[in-house]
């Protein structure tokens, strides 16, 4: 079985901050917006590990927290080697889990927190992910600063950190189930068109998650995929439906919810920060949804290999989420 069942484990809280063009998007409840890429550091790395360093802080002291009130802390970045998340870490003397899924890494860490606190070994799991624009696209593709022209397809990595506490404690937010992503690979080679690496991954993803628990697609109120973007989010829909007979219709992208069109960013956003970002300052913020399936996905590709014309693998997480009156 890739889908594990949560008794006891509760969203408490979650602090977010967002970038400078973020702050002009379609979000309006973001808890700390970023005048500027550099968030008055030397350098894009430093602004992100401060970025990361400054929910945290803020969401413990918002609970009156000290970092020993956490058994763990579990994250991770797009940068090599999660560096940001590690260089982080640092400042915090608590055991610490640095996980890897790329964009999909948020709800990776909501599953290994949730397992954490399920099987009694934690009480209380901080959670921390973050991406940086800048940071991102000078790994991944070319450094902005290049004017590198890009396609349609391109997706525009999206600024901004979020740490989360899970808790034992009945709260508003349990989580309620989750789906481990198996890693899927169909010969796509272009780091531009990234959506359509991560589709068939997201919809393998959900027809476990609905079969293994043996639940129809109508069992949710909203399906939320990470950023697959635009053209992913078609291209998912139309794959569902061929490949596995599910037809998305309350279903949104997290990359098409969280830009204006006015921003020019493309297919739309992508990053770990773009799920979580719409998730919690948008969904989250409307009654009507009641159970929602997120699904995150990622890109588990490398410039090395990309380079050496080498196709892109995919994963796709699932994490069920109800709100409770």
């Amino acid at each position: 079985m890739a889908s594990l069942k949560f008794k006891n484990v509760y969203i408490e809280d979650y602090y977010s901050l967002v970038g400078p063009i973020e702050k002009e998007s379609r979000l309006k409840n973001y808890d700390l917006a970023m005048d500027d890429y550099y968030f008055k550091e030397k350098t894009f790395e430093k602004s992100e590990v401060k970025m990361q360093q400054t929910v945290i802080d803020n969401l413990l002291k918002k609970h009156n927290y000290d970092i020993s009130n956490m058994d763990f802390l579990v994250g991770g970045d797009l940068s090599n080697q999660i560096s940001i998340t590690n260089y982080n870490a640092v400042n915090y003397n608590v055991p610490f889990l640095g996980i890897y899924s790329a964009c999909a890494t948020f709800a990776e860490s909501l599953i290994v927190g949730s397992n954490l606190i399920d099987s009694n070994e934690a009480k209380k799991v901080l959670l921390i992910t973050s991406s940086h624009n800048l940071n991102a696209e000078k790994q991944f593709r070319y450094p902005v600063e290049y004017g590198a022209p890009k396609p349609h397809t391109s997706t525009f990595t999206t600024t901004g950190a979020i740490s989360t506490i899970l808790t034992k404690e009945k709260n508003k937010i349990r989580v309620e189930s989750a789906t481990v992503g198996r890693a899927i690979e169909l010969g796509i080679k272009d780091a531009n068109n990234l959506g359509a690496v991560m589709a068939p991954a997201a919809a393998s993803t959900l027809q476990t998650h609905l079969t293994e628990l043996k639940r129809s697609i109508d069992y949710y109120d909203l399906i939320l995929t990470g950023d697959l973007g635009c053209i992913g989010a078609n291209i998912l829909k139309e794959f569902c439906e061929t490949t596995y007979n599910i037809k998305l219709k309350k279903y949104m992208d997290a990359g098409c919810e969280l830009f204006l069109k006015s921003q020019d960013t493309y297919a739309g956003g992508s990053g770990p920060a773009c799920l979580p970002l719409v998730l919690y300052n948008k969904i989250l913020r409307q009654t009507k949804y009641k159970k929602i399936l997120i699904i995150a996905t990622g890109a588990l590709h490398s410039v090395a290999m990309v380079n050496q014309k080498q196709s892109i693998p995919a994963i796709a997480h699932a994490v069920s989420l109800e709100v409770l009156s």
